[in-house]
């Protein structure tokens, strides 16, 4: 429960994936929502994906998409630890010598966003973009994010210092063991934000703006509020790459918060596209658009029934626990998390979001 509960504190079958290798593999149900190794595949001439292990804290990290022109390089999203990033510049590097011109921020969510600083650093004049409203959310977020971070392991160590809960009830062994499990890894994050001083986007775009690159163009798209208020996407239309942030994310598909309905408009937006890559915030390359329709199928299942049943409940009478209660998904469990414990608790914990959310925001 600890990942769980970090996913809240931040934010926030099979298709074809793209394996480590380059390699095109099935993409069975089940593939774990953590991930402990680094893996690197080129998704197309010069178009490179960074899969990050997870955070000490098991918080996950966004991958970085790196995409090289003839001129010049973007980058797309930093990661969450600062050693990451400075893992990533390196084996840029060996790709090529090239400068990193543009670091795109998908949107605000630290594990996007906490390698800023590090390419700022390396590449003097790099430009930082971000939709719109992406800067003044980073801004608003991210220190006071951090803030909660530090007084929530200090309240960790206080809670084994005096052995007691929170609720003043005795530590039981289980219960310390994991605490100073989770507090070690925590300690180990926050280590490695010790002298970190954000860097926010300084360059925005609305709706749409384009980037040349040299005999590459990359076309930045908004298509609407979705998995925040403002999803950065981006498509090489002549490799057919679409990178679509935390629109899309897998095995497991993160509905914490942010706008579902906007979002379900979002990913039909990206359904039709011309994309044979698509490059999800989190997880696998896939190289067809079945993941991506199965993740719509889903939250367009949801919001049908969670709608459905409001207006049977009467909208002034219906509670969230018995919405949630009827909401039946046990068919995209199986299919997105397979029988792996920490994909269903994850896929649970998703789906409360997702129909919290729906609830909450259903339109009058």
């Amino acid at each position: 429960m600890i990942r769980f509960l970090l996913a809240l504190l931040f934010f926030f079958p099979a298709s074809h994936a793209l394996a480590a290798d380059a390699s095109p593999s099935a993409s069975a149900p089940g593939r774990s929502v953590s991930r402990h190794e680094r893996s690197v595949a080129e998704v197309a001439d010069g178009v490179y994906v960074i899969l990050h292990r997870d955070g000490p804290d098991t918080n996950p990290q966004g991958n970085t998409t790196v995409i090289v022109g003839d001129r010049d390089v973007v980058v797309v999203d930093s990661g969450y630890l600062p050693s990451s990033a400075r893992e990533d510049i390196a084996q840029i590097r060996q790709w090529t010598q090239k400068p990193v011109r543009h670091l795109v921020n998908t949107h605000w969510h630290p594990d996007h966003v906490r390698g800023n600083p590090v390419y700022a650093e390396a590449f003097p004049g790099l430009t930082i973009i971000g939709q719109t409203v992406t800067p003044g959310l980073e801004e608003g977020y991210d220190v006071p994010n951090l803030a909660r971070y530090r007084a929530r392991v200090a309240a960790m160590q206080d809670q084994l210092k005096r052995g007691k809960r929170e609720d003043g009830k005795k530590l039981s062994d289980a219960e310390r063991k994991a605490i100073n499990e989770a507090l070690a890894g925590r300690q180990a994050a926050l280590h490695e934000f010790e002298n970190y001083t954000p860097v926010y986007p300084n360059v925005t775009f609305s709706e749409a703006m384009t980037i040349d690159l040299g005999n590459r163009v990359v076309e930045i798209r908004y298509y609407g509020k979705g998995h925040s208020a403002g999803d950065a996407v981006l498509y090489l239309p002549r490799e057919r790459v679409l990178i679509t942030g935390d629109l899309l994310a897998s095995p497991v598909p993160y509905f914490f918060a942010g706008y579902p309905y906007d979002q379900i408009a979002a990913l039909e937006a990206l359904a039709a596209v011309d994309a044979n890559v698509i490059i999800p915030g989190h997880g696998d390359v896939y190289l067809d658009k079945t993941f991506l329709n199965r993740t719509l199928d889903l939250m367009q299942d949801v919001r049908d029934q969670v709608v459905r049943e409001v207006r049977q409940r009467g909208s002034l009478s219906a509670k969230l626990e018995d919405v949630r209660k009827a909401v039946n998904v046990r068919v995209y469990a199986a299919e997105f998390a397979g029988t792996d414990k920490e994909n269903l608790e994850f896929f649970q914990e998703s789906m409360d979001g997702l129909v919290q959310t729906l609830f909450e925001q259903i339109p009058k």
